[in-house]
């Protein structure tokens, strides 16, 4: 048994990806200790990725020089609207324009412009998809430039075989110790989306119940805890 312990995961596991990957090749099954879905185990999650959208136009004085500008700004405002119809709920595909920045005053034409994108898949064959798309983006004023950067960083984790045998031999044991577990699927990501992605059988919030991720009343139930650790120990014990 080999116990990962990465301290980067929350911003993208970056350096720590190679590691989980050449272990969990040697590995026959891979326990993530994310927190649960409510009760529920994760044997689904989406995959996630992230675009940057950059124009560049021509500052000039709003007042004086008005027409000799092109605004950035104005030109990200449409590929913004662009950009939130990619979303297509019914193949779970979201799109999000979380952070947007631009110009210097309001008395200057903005010159730059830039939008931070989250993206959300459900399958893997959508990745080139969405890709496709951001790179088909064309700004409308000639005297403007645009440049897109980023992509999927992780794979979506999908409910496979492997995982369902996992989850079905999890449900079996929580009722051995006197509880029913069930399943359930995500919209976040975690480093089973990269294991699960490699065909490995992952099966993943197996950690602690709780509420608030990431919020300021962020909290562990304590009444779970103990259920839970000896649900993953009996997981452990079974697993050859």
């Amino acid at each position: 048994m080999t116990l990962l312990l990465n301290s980067d995961e929350e911003v993208g596991s970056t350096i720590s990806r190679p590691i989980t990957e050449r272990l969990a090749r040697e590995s026959s099954a891979v326990l993530v200790l994310e927190p649960a879905q409510g009760l529920a185990y994760k044997t689904a999650r989406k995959g996630v990725g992230q675009y940057n959208v950059q124009v560049t136009g021509v500052g000039a004085h709003s007042g004086v020089d008005f027409e000799r500008g092109h605004s950035a700004v104005l030109e990200l405002a449409k590929l913004v609207q662009t950009i939130s119809g990619f979303t297509n709920l019914d193949r779970k595909l979201t799109v999000n324009c979380g952070v947007i920045a631009g110009g210097t005053r309001s008395n200057v034409v903005p010159s730059h412009a830039s939008a931070e994108v989250d993206v959300r898949i459900a399958k893997a064959s959508d990745a080139a998809y969405v890709d496709k798309l951001f790179r088909k983006l064309k700004v409308s004023d000639p005297h403007c430039k645009l440049t897109i950067t980023g992509g999927i960083n992780r794979p979506p984790m999908e409910r496979k075989p492997g995982t369902i045998a996992l989850f079905k031999k999890a449900r079996t044991l929580a009722a051995e110790l006197g509880f029913t577990l069930e399943e359930a699927s995500t919209g976040g990501g975690s480093d089973g989306n990269f294991t699960a992605a490699l065909g490995v059988p992952t099966l993943d919030g197996m950690g602690a119940v709780g509420d608030g991720a990431h919020a300021p009343h962020e909290s562990v139930i304590i009444e779970h805890l103990v259920p839970r650790t000896a649900l993953l120990a009996a997981m452990i014990a079974s697993i050859e």
